[in-house]
């Protein structure tokens, strides 16, 4: 993929200021496109919009396929006559700053089921018949999807106040040598699919046909938490096209093992006859932890994927490739080989190096998709060969400049040593602390060496750092939200390693102000990045229904 230079800012949906406990597709979404039309920014990046999963990550989504409902509009939906003032009338008193799952998810849903029934009850025939169209043109996922979700919801409800039951028994005595207590329970109780019965689990044909008339209704309700998703999703996406801005959406090499990819698919992936992995992916001892990092997603029988002409892939990129422009794969050095930890490991230290798919997987992309905007994740160990399929196949890598300023001059993370332009420069990620954080608590080594190399004080850490991306060689610069707000550690999206805590941060309303939109603007300028439509174009505006 060929960049042209450009520069953008990283913030993902649930960052948007709402009075509903988590940003959404709604007005926020409009006014933050606004603010990079204003600042003439041509990148908007995000984190992958899939159903989060465990730890609230959506890293650990429920599928790889499907939206996250919870970044449903209830504003739009009131627009679109789905709810009403009353449904809205009384809001919890949520937190501004942060989200707070256990209180939004149960909020949320309601409404949602509201404005189900209310579809039901109230739909006309074409905007019923929309929504049937939009169930078959996805049925190769949402049908599995729809009734992974109902399914679960369901276990856990039936299990909710019963304790100890055989069936618990049973799971805890068969994962008593690789789970602790606590995981056992939160398995059980959270209904991971291989806790269900046998035969569901399995998927077994009678058995999905029992499970899918006994919950027809809350399967369609599912389907429609799609549908609405994707209908404003593609709204936020034509006001970013209208406005000149490129959508970097985001995929994680790995599945989660809680999802209706394995649960659907499991002869993709490296499983026993039980629906356990054999051995589970992570990272190795790097800057991000000491033991390394267990991620616990079940590994892929890339045999098997090949033996199939990598279809799944060519089925996932492309259904990527409907929602945003281009896509940035998470640990792209997992293609060339990956880390395999056995099953029931504590931590990530006990693995060894496997071989990946290589360039096979990306030549039977390009065949079924043509040539590929795909940004290679390329940060930890990078070795020669992962080099070699990268640059292979042109893909633009990345470089983080916070990682810049130690081991003295020779750092590859430093502008001056960058060997090509091909590349995606950030201040930061998502898995970093905020600049501001990260000099604040850097060693002072370190933060002497951020200070000579540009000449600062030190005291606009964030900007320094955001001007200095906007600079360099790298044809795409993109810097974290929470650097253009010049925010501390306490707006640290993600630790690397760390359980609880993460995925949590929102900027307040009225954060996003004309001067910083106008330290974009000139900092894009400088950097020769300006490339944005001299006007921004507002989006149409809906009446409400009565």
């Amino acid at each position: 993929m060929a960049l042209q230079r450009a520069s953008g800012v990283l913030a993902h949906p649930t960052m948007f200021p709402s009075r509903y406990g988590i940003g959404d597709l709604g007005q926020a979404a409009e006014d933050f496109v606004a603010f990079l039309a204003r600042g003439k920014q041509t990148l908007w990046q995000v984190l992958p919009l899939n159903p989060t999963g465990f730890g609230d990550s959506p890293y650990q989504s429920f599928s790889t396929f499907a939206g996250n409902q919870l970044l449903v509009s209830p504003d739009t939906l009131l627009a679109d006559g789905l709810l009403t003032e009353e449904d809205l009338a009384d809001i919890p008193d949520f937190p501004e700053d942060s989200v707070d799952y256990g209180e939004v998810i149960p909020y949320k849903t309601a409404l949602l089921r509201k404005a189900f029934s209310r579809f039901e009850e109230t739909a006309s025939r074409a905007q019923k018949m929309t929504f049937t169209r939009f169930c078959n043109e996805n049925a190769d996922w949402l049908d599995g999807y729809a009734l992974f979700v109902a399914l679960k919801f369901h276990f856990i409800r039936e299990r909710e106040n019963t304790f100890h039951s055989p069936e618990y028994k049973a799971y805890a005595v068969r994962y008593k040598k690789r789970l602790t207590k606590s995981q056992i329970d939160e398995y059980f109780y959270g209904a991971v699919w291989h806790s269900w019965p046998a035969d569901i689990a399995a998927r077994e044909p009678k058995a999905v046909a029992q499970w899918s008339k006994k919950l027809a209704d809350d399967i369609r309700f599912e389907k429609f938490c799609q549908y609405l998703f994707f209908t404003q999703w593609a709204g936020i996406r034509a006001l970013a096209a209208r406005n000149g801005i490129r959508i970097i959406g985001d995929i994680p090499i790995f599945v989660a093992l809680d999802s209706a990819d394995v649960w659907c698919d499991r002869d993709l992936f490296l499983l026993d006859e039980n629906g356990d992995p054999t051995s589970v992916a992570g990272v190795p001892p790097d800057y991000f932890s000491a033991t390394g990092q267990l991620w616990g997603n079940p590994l892929y029988d890339w045999d098997a994927h090949a033996q199939t002409d990598y279809a799944w892939w060519i089925r996932r990129v492309r259904a990527a490739l409907r929602v945003t422009d281009e896509i940035r794969i998470d640990h792209f050095r997992g293609f060339e080989s990956y880390w395999d930890i056995p099953y029931g490991s504590k931590n990530a230290m006990r693995g060894q190096w496997a071989k990946g798919p290589g360039v096979s997987l990306f030549d039977a992309l390009r065949e079924a998709l043509g040539d590929l905007p795909i940004i290679a994740e390329d940060l930890g160990i990078i070795t020669p060969a992962v080099e070699e399929l990268r640059d292979g196949l042109g893909l633009p890598g990345m470089k983080v400049l916070q990682f810049g300023f130690d081991a003295g001059t020779k750092n590859l993370n430093m502008p001056h040593n960058f060997k090509t332009n091909n590349l995606v420069v950030y201040t930061g990620t998502h898995d970093n602390d905020t600049t501001l954080g990260w000099y604040a608590g850097t060693d002072a080594l370190v933060s002497d060496q951020f200070r000579r190399y540009m000449n600062v004080s030190g005291e606009g850490a964030s900007w320094d750092l955001i001007r200095l991306a906007f600079l360099s060689i790298a044809n795409y610069a993109v810097t974290p939200v929470q650097d253009v707000l010049s925010l501390g550690s306490d707006a640290r999206m993600n630790a690397p390693g760390i359980a609880v805590g993460n995925w949590q941060f929102r900027y307040l309303p009225d954060a996003l102000t004309d001067d910083l939109a106008d330290a974009l603007a000139y900092a894009a300028a400088l950097g020769d990045r300006n490339l944005a439509l001299e006007e921004p174009v507002p989006a149409p505006k809906k009446k409400a229904k009565r």
